[in-house]
């Protein structure tokens, strides 16, 4: 995160609808992580959106953004200085073609449906035109945002201003009071307890499995300082294969205490999930995802929980399918092509 002089706080956004108290302003720093965490909840409630993020996890993330400067790419709009919404912008240049510059929007339903939101996402579009024309002219070059089905605002809004739905993400549960099957680990491989040794290992494979999969950018040094800083990093729940010393997979099972907390629940992730190319079609990450579910039964978890793209090229959705998961709500991944 680049952290030049600081901008005058006050932004003049075009087209903003004419409401008394309406302002908007830029980030302020820490301070406005409870601000944002609170909206957080509140939309997310609103959307029926199960996720929470705390101060805490606003913190880390921030602290280890790539490619966004908070300062100069978020916008915040306010009624009479109380914070009724926010936005962030970055971008990323994928590893097989197009720059990406994505934006991110909420805002407190009694505000919505009254040209604030299409006011924010037209202020962000001319940032994401800023950056994007430092980047080379003749490279392809798309505006990205997403949607969950429950979002309906947000899907009209990005529906009303051209962008297409490109790609769908499935969550998944599957309850782990069912029987579970035992798995089977392929022959030549063992699953092990993770050290700290491990960690860069285990982030090297993921970041080579996902290589071939849709929209995957490589990875920065922030992107793993992120991760391994997270509130939840947990690594005694993961289930590693390796064969040698080589990584052939993984499941790296979290538990969000949180938001069971929030939402009176007790799920497990298992995800991400990924087998590196020279271990796949073993059975490997089935016999994973099993061993997952049985930990977390161990624990008093009742359900575990992932997310996956329906089109992802090795068949992870029948995958999931196949140990019970099913699927309980529909993610869409918005573009348009930047012109």
């Amino acid at each position: 995160m680049t952290k030049a002089s600081k901008p005058k706080e006050l932004i003049q956004v075009p087209g903003a609808p004419d409401i008394p108290g309406l302002t908007f302003r830029r980030f302020r720093g820490e301070p406005d992580y409870a601000l944002m965490a609170d909206i957080i909840v509140r939309t997310n409630q609103a959307d029926n959106i199960e996720e929470v993020f705390t101060e805490a996890d606003l913190a880390n993330m921030f602290a280890h953004l790539t490619n966004c400067d908070p300062y100069q790419d978020m916008l915040f709009a306010e009624i009479h200085g109380e914070l009724i919404g926010y936005s962030r912008v970055w971008w990323r240049e994928e590893s097989e073609g197009p720059y990406i510059y994505t934006a991110v929007g909420l805002l407190l339903p009694d505000w919505r449906r009254q040209g604030i939101g299409t006011a924010m996402l037209l202020y962000n579009e001319a940032r994401m035109r800023e950056i994007a024309a430092q980047h080379p002219t003749e490279a392809e070059k798309f505006l990205q945002s997403w949607a969950a089905d429950t979002e309906v605002a947000v899907d009209a809004l990005l529906k009303n201003q051209g962008y297409k739905a490109m790609r769908y993400i499935f969550d998944m549960h599957r309850s782990l009071e069912e029987p579970l099957p035992e798995p089977e680990i392929p022959d030549g491989l063992d699953v092990r307890p993770v050290r700290p040794e491990h960690y860069r290992l285990i982030w090297d494979a993921m970041s080579e499995a996902f290589r071939d999969h849709w929209g995957h950018a490589p990875s920065t040094e922030e992107d793993y300082q992120r991760w391994i800083n997270k509130p939840d990093f947990d690594p005694s729940l993961w289930q590693v294969a390796w064969e040698g010393d080589q990584v052939a997979g993984m499941v790296l099972t979290f538990i969000n205490k949180k938001e069971n907390q929030q939402y009176q629940i007790k799920r497990g992730w298992t995800d991400p999930i990924c087998t590196r190319r020279p271990w796949r079609k073993r059975g490997l990450a089935r016999a994973l995802i099993l061993k997952s579910f049985q930990e977390l039964k161990a624990l008093g978890m009742e359900q575990a929980a992932l997310g996956v793209d329906t089109q992802n090229p090795n068949g992870a959705l029948k995958l999931y399918e196949s140990v019970g998961f099913e699927t309980v709500k529909n993610w869409a991944v918005y573009r348009k092509p930047l012109s």
